[in-house]
């Protein structure tokens, strides 16, 4: 089926669902839609700060209360700031860069000097899908998202290992009580972008609700032969058993065909803008991704001092890549070389179950808070493919015109490797207030891992136990109801790869330590229309691999440091004018590490990681011009990178401004326009490799309609 009659197909099934509830509703019922500029908030709104963070702790603390560095995108941040996907958000967000590539699921992050998803972790929900092979695949998709939360630095200790950098929590929006809402929308932009959306929720009995969310989205693409489409669906039911006992059981799925794009090749070292739009992939290229999350969330109020929480779910992703990878300039020939021609497919289930307890009591005549638990995951993985690529070469193209041809390799795709990997943990954190201002935070974990791993080509075994332990404290001084600093030392591990996906000479390793010191303050002022947060850090990661500078084989003795500086402003000014800033910098660098290169040893102290920035910058500003019209203004702005080791290729840094413009033209319909890129800069977003840069998108428009019944 194509995208197109998917599209329609959707267009039907959307209409056929709303028609008969607006029907059934009072005309005066309707409900207006939020304005997707931040100006819809009105003074009485509350700012983050003051409000409930779960992703930096498991005690319900606020920003202001938690001793790390926090911050909170709402979905109306979300839509008000032209994001596309749930990366686009969370790198408006301090200190936070994408370092998305085909091969990661377009989905890799950077943060405070660590990049990829083996030390910046993401959630759904408060649950972690362990990565494999360095991928992730889910979720991308904004429409399904009412928040997402970060908390930057360690947090091993509340979400286990591989959370060094940060930690992005994607949380779905969930049913509510009250009126049933709908909320439709249809878009249309460059390259024949086209959006169709419901989000509809609300009571279908007194102690029944429920919240459905659909997304299909198509497009041509910026390059050549770069078609995509995707369709994301949430679908949630709640049953309020009683005033104290809740059940909630969700289902997302995903399935994506993004577009197939593998980068922008330099001729000589150099970018040629002539190339910007050129697709050297192979004509029958695929990309597929399918992700499926079921959860049921229990919530149980024991009583006064004592609450339960019990999350039970099934995760299952199947991801399918066949394309020609790398493409490089041969100046004798004056032509490209296009090789790594890989097959590689993702069979991955996980089931897992996580139970906690919170007890509200005193400590030594103190007031306090504990929440303790215990979290169990089984993560199978399988890998079909047909490494060991022994392919030599390839094949020659125009740069200029290039032919597509079809994917071609003497090695065939066949099962490789079977994982399934076992983890366990117990965790306890606590709050203790130890006077009126000041607090007392801590926390402790204890992990233990076990994988099996299966060669499927020449039948051996292989596993290991690697067990984990981290803690945090952080202490909290409200030096007013609305200033508060704090201080903490906290501890992480990552593994040496992807945990579930260890090779047999990598489960030979430990898991790789870091320990972070962090101090900040965070204030309201202006009667909560304004706030402001700054952040210092330092952190230390051993035990890095690294080789040997006289046997030349690995071993665990690298070591790398990160000190950085993190600032955030929110300002809700008069007028309608509000602006939304932060920057970050951060220095990090390798101080023990050697790599072999052509046989000789050559130490990488002193140089910086691949993919890390050394300034990041996030500006927006919005204003009400009446008459239910509103606009917004953004900018984003990243430093140069290096794309290796060595720091010898260099990415360029770039700054991007997008706009928007809506207008509520009836209490039901908001019109709106969004403009990316709008000063159509030529970028390079991230590095697929030293030479060959994946490009940012350019100028484009998307248009919408959004009808609210």
């Amino acid at each position: 089926m194509s995208r197109y009659s998917k599209l329609h197909t959707l267009t039907a099934t959307c209409l056929a669902f709303s028609v008969p509830c607006f029907a059934a509703e009072n005309e005066n019922t309707a409900l207006a839609l939020p304005s997707t500029a931040i100006t819809s908030s009105s003074d009485n709104d509350p700012i983050s700060l003051a409000t409930a963070l779960p992703a930096g702790s498991r005690l319900n603390l606020s920003a202001l209360d938690t001793p790390a560095s926090t911050s909170s995108i709402s979905a109306e941040e979300i839509e008000g700031r032209n994001n596309r996907s749930v990366q686009d958000a969370v790198t408006r967000s301090p200190g936070i860069t994408s370092v998305a590539t085909p091969g990661n699921g377009n989905t890799a992050l950077s943060a405070r000097g660590f990049q990829g998803h083996g030390s910046v972790m993401t959630l759904f929900d408060g649950s972690r899908m362990y990565t494999g092979a360095g991928t992730q695949t889910f979720p991308v998709d904004p429409w399904m998202v009412e928040r997402i939360d970060v908390i930057r630095g360690p947090a091993s200790v509340l979400y286990g290992e591989g959370a060094t950098g940060a930690v992005i929590n994607v949380i779905p929006k969930k049913p509510f009580l009250g009126e049933i809402h709908n909320h439709l929308r249809l878009g249309y932009g460059s390259y024949d972008r086209q959006q169709l959306g419901l989000d509809s929720g609300g009571s279908l009995s007194e102690r029944l609700s429920y919240r459905l969310t659909l997304n299909q989205q198509a497009s041509n693409g910026w390059v050549d032969r770069g078609s995509s489409n995707s369709l994301a669906m949430s679908a949630a039911l709640r049953f309020d058993a009683s005033d104290t006992l809740s059940f909630t059981l969700a289902h997302e799925r995903g399935d994506a065909e993004p577009m197939n794009y593998f980068g922008t090749p330099l001729i000589d070292g150099h970018y040629r803008d002539s190339l910007r739009k050129k697709n050297y992939n192979v004509r029958d290229d695929v990309q597929r991704y399918h992700d499926e999350w079921t959860r049921l969330n229990t919530d149980w109020t024991l009583s006064d001092s004592v609450s339960a929480s019990n999350q039970l779910y099934y995760i299952k992703s199947r991801r399918h890549w066949r394309n020609a990878e790398d493409y490089t300039w041969d100046s004798s020939l004056g032509q490209l070389q296009r090789g790594s021609y890989l097959e590689i497919k993702h069979d991955q289930e996980q089931i897992g179950d996580r139970q906690s307890f919170t007890f509200d009591h005193s400590l030594f005549g103190l007031s306090s808070k504990t929440v303790v638990g215990a979290e169990y995951n089984r993560i199978r993985f399988g890998i079909n493919s047909n490494s060991p690529y022994d392919d030599v070469g390839g094949d020659f193209v125009d740069p200029w015109n290039p032919a597509p041809g079809y994917f071609h390799s003497n090695s065939p795709t066949r099962p490789q490797t079977q994982s399934t990997t076992r983890t366990f943990a117990l965790f306890a954190e606590n709050r203790t207030q130890l006077s009126d201002r000041w607090s007392l935070v801590t926390g402790i974990r204890r992990d233990q891992n076990h994988i099996d791993r299966d060669n499927l080509v020449n039948g051996s075994r292989t596993d290991r136990s690697l067990s984990g332990g981290n803690w945090r404290a952080g202490l909290v001084f409200a030096v007013t109801d609305e200033l508060s600093l704090y201080g903490q030392y906290s501890t992480s591990e990552d593994g040496v790869s992807d945990l579930v996906t260890l090779s047999p000479s990598q489960q030979n390793f430990d898991l790789t330590e870091a320990k972070q010191t962090e101090f900040g303050l965070k204030q309201l002022f202006w009667d909560g229309r304004g706030e402001w947060t700054l952040a210092a850090y330092h952190i230390v990661k051993n035990k890095l691999l690294v080789d040997n500078p006289v046997t030349h084989q690995k071993e665990q003795a690298g070591q790398q440091t990160s000190d950085g500086l993190e600032a955030t402003l929110e300002l809700a000014l008069a007028n309608q004018w509000h602006v939304s800033a932060n920057a970050s910098v951060v220095r990090a660098k390798y101080d023990d590490f050697e790599q072999t290169v052509n046989g000789q040893s050559v130490s990488r102290a002193g140089n910086r990681p691949s993919n890390v920035p050394r300034r990041t910058a996030n500006l927006w500003l919005s204003k009400g011009l009446g008459y239910g019209v509103d606009a917004g203004m953004g900018l984003r702005y990243v430093d140069a990178r290096y794309a290796d080791t060595a720091n010898t290729q260099t990415v360029p840094g770039f700054t991007v401004v997008d706009a928007n413009l809506g207008w509520q033209m009836l209490p039901e319909v908001r019109l709106g326009l969004q403009v990316n890129n709008l000063l159509d800069r030529r970028y390079a977003a991230t590095a697929h490799s030293g030479e060959q840069w994946l490009m940012g998108e350019p100028r484009s428009y998307f248009a919408t309609v959004d009808y609210s019944f």
